[in-house]
């Protein structure tokens, strides 16, 4: 597809749709928004202008204006994205949602609220926990990311696998379609099947298919009670063993999240913690909750139980809030600690069925043999949901980082899907993945989705360059 620059008289047209304010071209200021946390020398990408609007009606005139003169335009969040999903891949307009920041309703009565895309995810909980309730759509950066961003990849995060991931927990939606009609999809309801789900359809689209300007949020009771569980095998098989057994038994954890050595290792460097990893080749970190502590410590002592039986060589309990936040931040900074000790790195995300977790480690530890490179292994293993990260040798130069990463991702992938997975969980596809998704999906279900942008995209503006290449 070929695009329209934008030229000084669009710039004129923007801002007087959103306010000169509201209109960057200063490229010192626009860097910023030229990449998000993947690697900005490999993905970065300038706009030629970024806009900042305060409403849905400026968003509306904005993509308005760039369908009619074939400019694309990339919704942005944060910038907190894992995959590329916000850089403008083909410059024109980037359209950040950071000013679209207010709580628009809290309804108590029907248990929800409405929120603009660009409000703090944290923000929203702090509002209403004086209330005993609770947004659980729980990405594990909820204290940087917006909330629209999280809708537009369907994030998930170390609740996920009793709260469920974002779209569980959207109601409804504010949308401006990519030729700038405003629509209202969803609601209050609990139920509704009037037609197609266009809702949930536009939950995790990454920004292809409109932009999310305010959506309402299901609220959920406030947990009062809590308790964590540190638990030490010796092998990361022993641990992710573990899983199956424990959901099977009808206790469902809050959170299981898994961490192999060298991931623990690096992160209690960062922190200058002190765990007992030495011991151990791989923890898994369960957390419960609920509204009755001694309830709670029941389920706790049952999983705990069960870790034993399945070979743990120890359980630790974390029963109040240090503790608890102790051994949860060494999980929460294993990304940050990686990036100081190997900045040069490939954090993947790929999700296959809890039974088949045991079976990807033998093919993490087979690639990092093969291609003499480290695959520290972390994530969230109650749904099959793990982060491994590929890190470059120190010893190997840049060209053959460069030459092997295609090949240890082809052969990663690959196997991720001949156990039934997917090449991504909750990061999305983005640009860091697009090229990967014709060899791992059935090339009538991309049809579909290609099919679906067309239909909503004619022009091929919104977020261009994402998940996949239109012909």
């Amino acid at each position: 597809m070929r695009y329209n620059p934008v030229t000084s008289k669009i710039v004129e047209e923007l801002k007087q749709i959103a306010g000169a304010k509201n209109v960057i071209t200063d490229v010192e200021r626009m860097e910023a928004y030229s990449h998000d946390e993947t690697n900005k020398e490999e993905y970065g990408r300038m706009p030629e202008v970024v806009v900042t609007p305060n409403s849905t009606a400026e968003i509306a005139a904005i993509v308005k204006l760039a369908n009619r003169e074939l400019i694309p335009i990339t919704p942005r969040g944060a910038g907190s994205g894992l995959s590329g999903g916000a850089i403008p891949v083909h410059g024109g307009i980037l359209l950040s949602v950071e000013k679209m920041n207010k709580v628009l309703e809290i309804d108590y009565a029907n248990m929800t609220i409405s929120a603009q895309a660009g409000i703090v995810t944290n923000d929203i909980n702090a509002l209403i926990k004086d209330k005993g309730l609770f947004y659980a759509g729980y990405p594990m950066s909820l204290e940087t990311c917006f909330l629209g961003g999280n809708i537009a990849e369907n994030a998930g995060g170390g609740k996920a696998v009793k709260y469920g991931v974002t779209g569980r927990h959207v109601m409804g939606l504010e949308l401006v379609t990519p030729q700038g009609d405003v629509v209202h999809l969803g609601g209050k309801l609990t139920k509704d099947v009037t037609g197609y789900d266009l809702k949930q359809l536009i939950v995790g689209s990454e920004g292809t298919l409109g932009i999310v300007t305010s959506a309402t949020l299901k609220l959920t009771g406030l947990p009062t009670a809590k308790s964590n569980l540190l638990v030490l095998y010796k092998t990361p098989k022993d641990a992710i063993d573990t899983v199956p057994v424990v959901m099977a038994k009808g206790t469902i954890p809050t959170g299981i999240e898994f961490m192999d050595k060298l991931s623990v290792q690096t992160s209690c460097e960062y922190l200058n913690e002190s765990l007992p990893y030495q011991q151990a080749g791989a923890m898994l970190l369960f957390e419960i909750d609920g509204t009755n502590q001694e309830q709670v410590d029941l389920e706790a002592e049952l999983v705990g139980d069960l870790c034993m039986e399945k070979g743990a060589i120890e359980v630790y309990v974390a029963d109040n809030y240090t503790t608890q936040e102790r051994i949860w931040s060494v999980r929460r900074n294993i990304a940050e600690a990686f990036k100081v000790v190997s900045p040069v790195q490939s954090l993947e995300d790929i999700v296959v069925p809890i039974a088949s977790i045991p079976d990807i480690i033998p093919e993490l530890e087979r690639l990092s043999a093969k291609y003499d490179i480290k695959i520290p292994c972390y994530g969230h293993a109650g749904d099959g949901n793990l982060h491994a990260t590929l890190v470059k040798n120190p010893a190997h130069t840049m060209e053959y980082w460069r030459e092997m990463l295609p090949q240890a991702l082809r052969e990663l992938y690959a196997a991720t899907k001949a156990l039934g997975g997917k090449i991504s969980g909750e990061h999305g596809i983005g640009v860091k993945r697009k090229a990967y998704m014709l060899e791992n999906m059935d090339p009538a279900e991309l049809g579909l989705m290609k099919a679906i942008k067309q239909a909503w995209d004619p022009n091929q503006i919104m977020n261009p360059g994402k998940i996949f290449d239109m012909a």
